[in-house]
């Protein structure tokens, strides 16, 4: 009887031991992950940054700074959009006011022909500027109803324009609501209507394409979360995939397919969402970012009442 007890207690401690050992690893596979995820890879880390290269101040002149874009010889357009104007950055590192009273432009882009396509937040419009600096309205109105405030936008290699359409109350507007219900991304074919292609974020934000025309990528700001699309023939956007669990102000992409995001500073991850860099900016908002220079080789980026640069190993996509 007591050989009998003395098994039957040893056997329930045991398999107490080994429900314990379980849940242990089990706590420990869950906090590598999150840990993993929160880092930075120290096999990448450190390796898209060039030598000993430092964040350069270009200047803190500003108000606040937004909607960097490249033009095809690597100089770069932003704007100052308290100040209601787009500033260029050239080549040689001079700063001079492109466009004064420029519709309170938020996220640009350069299309094929060297057109300066921006999100004119002032009227809730869609711009293209051309080089003579002549503006046309591209875009009004959705079935009538003004636009929340278009915020960024890519252009696609068809010439076809994706943009975000969040809602940020602006002190210079009358109106006090939205005509639109919900904060949806919209795609402007050339000379036709725009469609709403994802309209189940809560507050889309920043946006890039992949130079291929394959995926987009699209931070939902408010849901601290970005998100990556498949693009189909025709500009629709198929296979919501969770790419990170960050949001994102604007953003960018690399020629190894890497994705910045911004904050709190730049955030940079690989294609698989591993955090890879993080580019400390002294700054209390980074708000928008791009690749510049005549290489493509320099990171320009939009923080706050200042612009700054970072040289690189790795180049700009587009």
């Amino acid at each position: 009887m007591i050989k009998r007890s003395y098994i039957l207690t040893f056997r329930k401690y045991r398999l107490i031991f080994a429900v314990l050992v379980i849940i242990i690893k089990t706590s420990t596979a869950v906090s590598q992950t999150l840990i993993d995820s929160d880092t930075i890879s120290n096999k990448t880390a450190g390796n898209i940054v060039a030598g000993n290269a430092q964040l350069e101040l270009i200047s803190d002149q500003f108000k606040f700074t937004e909607g960097p874009a490249i033009d095809k010889d690597g100089n770069v357009y932003f704007t100052d959009q308290p100040n209601n104007k787009i500033w260029k950055y050239s080549t040689d590192g001079k700063l001079s006011v492109f466009l004064e009273n420029a519709g309170r432009s938020n996220g640009m882009y350069f299309d094929r022909k060297g057109n300066l396509v921006t999100c004119a937040d002032e009227n809730n419009q869609l711009w293209s500027i051309g080089p003579d600096k002549k503006v046309k309205i591209l875009l009004k109105d959705f079935n009538g109803l003004r636009f929340n405030g278009p915020n960024d936008l890519w252009i696609d290699r068809k010439g076809g324009i994706y943009f975000t359409d969040p809602y940020y109350q602006r002190d210079y507007w009358i109106r006090k609501t939205p005509e639109i219900q919900g904060q949806k991304v919209y795609y402007l074919q050339k000379n036709k209507i725009p469609i709403v292609v994802a309209d189940d974020l809560l507050q889309p934000n920043g946006i890039i394409g992949t130079p291929d025309n394959k995926y987009l990528y699209v931070a939902d700001i408010k849901a601290d979360k970005t998100y990556r699309y498949a693009i189909d023939d025709v500009g629709n956007l198929t296979e919501k995939t969770l790419f990170v669990t960050k949001g994102s102000d604007g953003m960018t992409i690399d020629s190894l397919g890497n994705i910045y995001l911004t904050g709190k500073g730049v955030f940079v991850y690989n294609a698989g969402g591993k955090l890879i860099e993080h580019i400390n900016v002294p700054e209390e908002w980074t708000a928008n970012i791009t690749f510049c220079g005549k290489e493509r080789n320099t990171l320009f980026i939009t923080a706050s009442k200042s612009v700054y640069t970072l040289k690189m190993k790795v180049k700009g996509a587009h």
